[in-house]
């Protein structure tokens, strides 16, 4: 059970190595985040939007992927975009959190923007877990494409904690990659971390179970673990009862796995069992 989705945490879920439990509903009183997609050639487009927003008393996050301007990329950066806010909507109302801050300085940024002295929280990924400001109702996350989906799912978490509508916009540069454009429309037509976790599992793949590998698709010689889901579980009990009854493999039964994992390269499995 995480509010992540971990494509190696389902991973491992399949495998039977994890149990699985799912909460399918939001708290009371909370509802859905509205997620919309916007070009970066609509920045203004979106600054005036987002000062309507203000003007009502709401509070905004923009997250942007770096700190600070860098010479060899051209993604958007926190300090660059903390000053063109501030120029915007006044000096007061726009704060800044990013990683590089001393401890207590971003402290007092967020103690700001909880309390609701600034409206604008300008951060980078630092938000994206402990934070709750239930009435922070809009989420700006400038290149979203830059991100993973278990990132823009866990950013997109901050909002939408209230009893307000909120929204999440995905601003995206052209021209996007395949991979880029599947994120940004998976995120746009779910919240359900289950299903971004399986789209992130089929896209990134989780590597290897018995290895170091963190991101991949699994080196199996026969079967695909990601499509036959009834397979597994039947697959996974057998594996179990073999294990309660014959921990040391050494029955016929047992060595007959000892010689299947050997012939498919993965006799190390064995070591592992033997520790649990």
């Amino acid at each position: 059970m995480t509010a992540t989705p971990i494509p190696r945490s389902l991973s491992l879920a399949q495998y039977g190595d994890l149990d699985v439990s799912i909460l399918d509903e939001k708290p009371a009183g909370r509802k859905p985040v509205k997620t919309a997609l916007i070009s970066t050639s609509r920045f203004d487009e979106v600054l005036e939007h987002l000062k309507s927003a203000l003007a009502e008393g709401r509070q905004a996050y923009w997250v942007c992927p770096l700190v600070d301007e860098s010479e060899t990329s051209d993604l958007a950066a926190a300090e660059d975009r903390f000053r063109k806010l501030r120029s915007a909507f006044g000096e007061g109302n726009v704060g800044l959190v990013h990683g590089q801050m001393p401890v207590p300085d971003k402290d007092e940024a967020m103690a700001r923007f909880a309390s609701g002295e600034t409206q604008v929280l300008v951060a980078t990924t630092v938000i994206e877990v402990g934070v709750d400001v239930p009435n922070a109702s809009i989420m700006v996350i400038e290149r979203a494409e830059s991100f993973g989906l278990s990132q823009l799912h866990q950013l997109r978490g901050r909002v939408g904690r209230g009893s307000d509508a909120s929204t999440c916009l995905l601003m995206f540069q052209q021209p996007l990659s395949e991979g880029a454009r599947r994120r940004l429309e998976i995120m746009r037509e779910t919240e359900d971390g289950f299903r971004i976790a399986e789209e992130d599992l089929a896209m990134r793949g989780a590597a290897d179970v018995l290895g170091t590998a963190q991101s991949g698709l699994p080196r199996f010689r026969v079967a695909d673990v990601e499509t036959p889901a009834g397979l597994m579980a039947t697959a996974q009990k057998d594996a179990r009862r073999l294990i309660d009854q014959d921990p040391g493999l050494s029955s016929a039964r047992g060595n007959a796995a000892r010689h299947l994992l050997w012939l498919l390269s993965q006799d190390q499995a064995i070591q592992m069992i033997s520790v649990g």
